[in-house]
């Protein structure tokens, strides 16, 4: 009975101290916590859960859904017309190439293009003495003689600037006429220039005109009522999506017939006029823009609370035509042509934050 009982208060006490007791292993403490976990379950188990009457749920007051009006942005530009203007180091630079390939080169054989005391054999031996080599653009060079190896310019040697170069040209491009002129001299006729890289709208200052800076992206800023430049936003109506929005912003009121174009047309009709022939690259946003009104404003209609807009652009090409805001349903006042720089002085400090990115640098 005394061992009974003392196996007995044993076994109670490893139970409830199971990881104290150094005299048990920790397999046999380890079954014995599984046994209380699995008791302890089914006491849970068995114990019914107190039933509770249904409370209704308490109703509150409808607050309006604060959201982002969604607008539909679009970046129009005009690609570059010419190349960029060279610095002075590419004039320098290739001018070399061209002097140093005229050392390269073989002699010019002028017997094989002109026959021997002919107007022009007579015409090439004059203009060889005057510039001594066969190329018409390097100046006075002979790469055949003793100096030929000096054929790097001194700093501030007109030779290399491209309209020294197109003097030249022309000067050797000209003809010999028949008789003389009024002092004496051969007549000469004169062959066409080329065009001007400044235009007659870079003269005039004239931002309205897309022939001007005929070497830099050009981009659509247009001035709204509120007398903010920026460029032409319009927002969503219905069901339409961004690519279906942005014609509203290019082209003038007409009447079309199919839903879908009516809201492809839209955006492009309202800002920019029909007179202007023009290509949307893709389908995807290239950026956007986040505005915050000072204070929220309630859609009664809808019975949403605007928090501000939110414009995302699409990016689009101009291929012929001009801008004419006359008649424009998104209250337009005016309209420039700008390249990057200038679009920085005209636009808010914030809106040229999230728009600088989308713009090329040339």
């Amino acid at each position: 009975m005394d061992t009974g009982r003392g196996s007995t208060r044993l076994l109670s006490l490893l139970i409830r101290r199971p990881s104290r007791d150094p005299n048990v292993c920790r397999a046999c403490r380890q079954n014995i916590q599984r046994r209380q976990y699995a008791s302890s379950a089914a006491a849970v188990a068995e114990t019914p859960a107190p039933s509770h009457d249904h409370v209704p749920p308490v109703t509150q007051a409808s607050v309006p859904q604060r959201s982002y009006q969604v607008k539909a942005g679009l970046v129009l530009s005009r690609a570059p017309l010419i190349t960029r203007d060279l610095t002075t180091f590419e004039q320098a630079y290739f001018f070399y190439q061209r002097r140093l390939n005229e050392r390269l080169a073989l002699p010019f054989t002028r017997y094989f293009y002109f026959k021997k005391d002919t107007p022009a054999d007579l015409e090439w031996k004059r203009k060889q003495k005057e510039r001594h080599t066969a190329a018409r653009d390097i100046g006075v060079y002979n790469a055949y003689s003793k100096e030929g190896w000096n054929d790097e310019l001194l700093v501030g040697a007109p030779e290399s600037d491209p309209e020294h170069q197109v003097e030249a040209l022309l000067k050797d491009a000209e003809v010999p006429g028949i008789g003389t002129d009024e002092l004496g001299e051969s007549r000469k006729e004169s062959v066409e220039r080329p065009m001007s890289r400044v235009t007659e709208a870079d003269k005039q200052g004239n931002e309205r005109s897309l022939e001007r800076r005929l070497d830099r992206t050009m981009y659509l800023l247009v001035q709204n009522d509120q007398g903010r430049w920026r460029f032409p936003t319009a927002g969503l109506e219905g069901k339409e999506n961004l690519h279906q929005v942005w014609p509203i912003l290019i082209s003038s009121v007409e009447p079309v017939v199919d839903m879908e174009s009516q809201a492809t047309e839209r955006v492009i009709v309202q800002a920019g006029g029909v007179n202007m022939n023009t290509w949307v690259v893709g389908h995807v946003p290239i950026g956007h823009h986040q505005y915050k009104y000072p204070t929220p404003r309630l859609i009664e209609d809808k019975g949403a609370e605007e928090l501000g807009e939110k414009t995302f652009f699409m990016k689009a090409r101009i291929m012929a035509g001009a801008a004419d805001i006359a008649g424009n349903k998104l209250g337009l006042t005016d309209f420039k042509w700008l390249c990057k720089e200038e679009v920085q002085k005209q636009v808010s400090p914030g809106y040229w934050a999230t728009v600088r990115n989308m713009l090329a640098e040339r």
